[in-house]
């Protein structure tokens, strides 16, 4: 698991290189962040009772499916 650089107090501003790792960060989170809030709008995983494996070729489907409706709406 990786963190984010942080800046403490009475320590040095953070580099160039650090800056940019914490966007890079960033914009992979963010991408995390959004299909589990998305996920979260489906009820059906819910009451899903499956085996892990059959759940994730769910879970995958589902974000296909939305995404190609999200692009389909987006233009």
């Amino acid at each position: 698991m990786r963190t984010p650089f942080k800046r403490r107090r009475f320590r040095p501003k953070l580099s160039r290189r650090q800056k940019a790792v914490n966007r890079v960060h960033a914009k992979i989170r963010a991408r995390g962040e959004r299909a589990i809030a998305t996920l979260k709008t489906w009820k059906i995983l819910a009451k899903l009772r499956c085996c892990p494996r059959r759940a994730t070729a769910i879970v995958q489907a589902i974000l296909v499916l939305h995404q190609v409706e999200a692009n389909r709406y987006a233009g």
